[in-house]
């Protein structure tokens, strides 16, 4: 069974609103809330976040501080497949959601001539690139970066030339060229989306698992559905942004949103997916500490962490374990 290795990646650099880089301290003291050692089983790689940077001019306006971000995600990589190479599971933990293409970064290059594919549980689709993002928030283009994708059919913004050697150069980050394709990316709960990332999703006929659904078949079903989507991927990678929850549950993310999931329909999610053997990395983003009460979210979401880091120890027995 493989080991799973903790990957702590504080860099808040892609978010709009401030405190995310706060969320995996706030996961630990949850942890010590609980009265768990899981901080304790577990080796920790911390990736250099660069966050000091937040107090110097951005000079990026359609993709806000890209030139740190690029250093980050490449750090990010490099963590990433060599934690693969080790025979080890990486279990990311990162402040923004940005972040998960340099995870993504980094599997492809452990795994470059296997098919990736990616379910990407959030309340947005996060395919935005600098030529549509209304922000300029690279928490939002961060699957446009892995699909290769500008969508300049739906352009609204004229970056700056140092602003796309920087979209380049993370777009080739790992592996260049699409890391992965449209049809192999599968989204749960996504429900907040801008006009250029609805375009892109007709477009490629993207499979969005809604609240709707999952309320009606089930959260263990729709894991089920979600893996078979990816029957010919290789690899698989989850990455679980916190404001999938509904806001109910907490406010304690940069953009919540109404209508998401349960505590326990996402423990379930993540649980059943990570019973299959081809994920081979996990990622947990966007709690912020700063929003909240009572650190609620972090304690929501260290019950979910447990939950799934408890699936991907387990998978491998020969009784598959539930919950």
């Amino acid at each position: 069974m493989k080991k799973v290795r903790l990957i702590e990646v504080r860099s808040e650099l892609g978010a709009g609103t401030r405190g995310a880089g706060m969320g995996i301290d706030a996961l630990r003291v949850a942890c010590l809330d609980k009265g768990s050692d899981y901080f304790k089983r577990f080796n920790a790689a911390i990736v250099p976040d660069l966050n000091y940077t937040l107090f110097d001019k951005d000079l990026f306006p359609n993709a806000h501080r890209i030139d740190n971000i690029y250093t980050v995600h490449k750090n990010i990589s490099n963590n990433v497949e060599q934690t693969i190479g080790l025979g080890m599971f990486p279990l990311v933990l990162s402040g923004d959601h940005s972040n998960a293409h340099g995870t993504i970064a980094g599997i492809k290059k452990a795994y470059p001539d296997k098919t990736l594919g990616v379910i990407w549980i959030d309340a947005h689709a996060d395919i935005h690139s600098p030529y549509t993002s209304p922000s300029g928030n690279v928490h939002g283009m961060p699957l446009g970066m892995a699909l290769n994708l500008d969508n300049l059919e739906r352009q609204i913004n004229d970056p700056a030339p140092e602003t796309l050697f920087y979209w380049n150069s993370l777009k080739k980050l790992g592996f260049d060229g699409p890391k992965l394709k449209p049809e192999h990316l599968v989204y749960v709960v996504v429900r907040d989306t801008e006009e250029p990332e609805e375009f892109i999703m007709k477009k490629h006929g993207l499979k969005n698992f809604t609240h709707s659904e999952l309320n009606q078949k089930g959260a263990q079903q729709v894991a089920v559905e979600a893996l078979d989507i990816l029957k010919e991927c290789d690899i698989i990678y989850v990455s679980f942004d916190v404001d999938s929850l509904d806001p109910k549950f907490s406010k304690g993310t940069g953009t919540p949103v109404e209508t998401g999931l349960t505590v326990d329909q996402a423990k379930r999610l993540c649980f059943y997916l990570l019973q299959d053997p081809r994920v081979v990395c996990y990622e947990m983003t966007e709690i912020n500490p700063t929003l909240d009460t009572e650190n609620t979210m972090a304690e929501n979401a260290f019950d979910i962490l447990e939950a799934a880091t408890d699936a991907i120890l387990y998978r491998e027995s020969k009784s598959i374990a539930t919950i």
